[in-house]
């Protein structure tokens, strides 16, 4: 544990210095950290829907960014693909879980099941792609995942015995367990649960499990490799790292974690449209990861929080914003505004603040009490303990 000196007095030099610790906060952040989980857990009984599905839309997105952020902060493999994935994984689940009586094919699976498959298709998508993704890197490889998104947009406006055309499809709901999670009222303590406060739940754990298994993923032993890799990829060839292999596997990682993104926001949106998942996407994504903090997993979920509630609340309170109006109103509409401050947010994250939102936080230091001062290392010049 680091130390520091004390000066006691005129006469402490005479003496020998007190060494005391060094100020840490763990149990402050504990404290913290309990008080956003019951915070989070107590929300669908006190707000309204609106603020429940832009949770939602936001636990969605920070899975999808957690999966890219391992791909691209990670790894240092650019994907402008990203919103291809959560198109498979959102039709796959409708496709899986429609009993297929409103029109497009269904299979009738049921629901966790569709919900299981959806990602694992999402996965192979992944899989079949990767071969590419292991031997391209930079703006070769983002070219190449390019691609996917006008593939993807030809098959979603076209495979109308598939995914419902134009005009999209209906999601099913999900069921677990004998709950169906949709808008039919189910009554907890007296306060009255939709299909928004139902879901509420299966997306905090959901981004818990992503969160936590990425973080595994991040500081063992194929973190590190990873790292090897983004950093100088021949070294970390020269080392013994498979680098086309790893490459490959994070490809198809990444992917799964688009799926089940994607399955969340179809299951949220109750209904699913070819528009939505465009270049658009996957450029937000991007802004997400760079906001928040490339190789962070708490950098991906900070970056999608603030890139996917800005435009829902610009939205919101449009009416009392200056400059922001509803489109055809005369001014800017909310979702463009959110994008120029979001596209602000990125040029100044990577002018002034490197390594984003979660990396700018963690440098703040307590402030040092007065007459304390840090204890210079072993041979430490003036210059290098200032």
């Amino acid at each position: 544990m680091s130390e520091v000196l004390t000066h006691d007095g005129p006469d402490s030099a005479s003496r020998p210095a007190r060494r005391r610790p060094a100020v840490r906060l763990p149990a402050a952040r504990t404290a913290i950290g309990a008080a956003c989980a019951v915070l989070l857990l107590a929300l669908p009984f006190y707000v309204d829907r609106f603020w429940l599905e832009a949770g939602l839309f936001a636990m969605a997105a920070a899975i999808g960014a957690i999966g890219l952020n391992l791909l691209t902060g990670a790894t240092g493999q650019l994907s402008m693909g990203h919103a291809f994935f959560l198109a498979v994984g959102a039709y796959g689940y409708c496709v899986f879980a429609a009993d297929g009586g409103d029109g497009p094919t269904g299979l009738g699976l049921p629901a966790w099941l569709a919900a299981v498959l959806a990602v694992a298709v999402s996965g192979v998508a992944g899989g079949l792609f990767s071969p590419i993704a292991g031997r391209l890197r930079g703006a070769y490889l983002g070219i190449a995942t390019l691609a996917l998104i006008f593939i993807g947009q030809h098959v979603l406006f076209n495979a109308r015995d598939l995914t419902g055309g134009f005009n999209g499809r209906d999601v099913p709901p999900l069921n677990l367990f004998g709950l169906t999670f949709d808008d039919r009222e189910l009554l907890v303590a007296d306060v009255p649960f939709g299909s928004a406060e139902k879901l509420w739940y299966v997306g905090l754990l959901l981004l818990l499990g992503c969160a936590l298994f990425a973080r595994g993923v991040l500081r063992g032993r194929p973190g590190r490799a990873m790292n090897a890799i983004r950093d100088h990829r021949i070294a970390a060839g020269v080392i013994g790292v498979p680098v086309a292999r790893y490459r490959a596997g994070v490809f198809v990682l990444s992917s799964m974690y688009a799926g089940l993104a994607g399955v969340l926001l179809a299951l949220v949106f109750q209904r699913t449209v070819p528009d939505y998942f465009g270049i658009t996407l996957s450029l937000d994504y991007l802004a997400m990861i760079v906001i928040g903090g490339l190789g962070s997993v708490a950098g991906a979920v900070a970056g999608a929080a603030f890139v996917s509630l800005l435009p829902q609340l610009l939205t919101r309170y449009s009416d009392t914003l200056p400059l922001v109006s509803e489109p055809g109103a005369g001014g800017i509409a909310p979702g463009e505004a959110a994008r120029y401050l979001y596209g602000a947010a990125v040029v100044a994250v990577v002018l002034f603040l490197p390594g984003g939102l979660v990396r700018t936080a963690a440098r703040l230091r307590v402030t040092p009490r007065p007459g304390v001062r840090d204890t210079p290392r072993p041979g430490a010049t003036e210059g290098e303990e200032r």
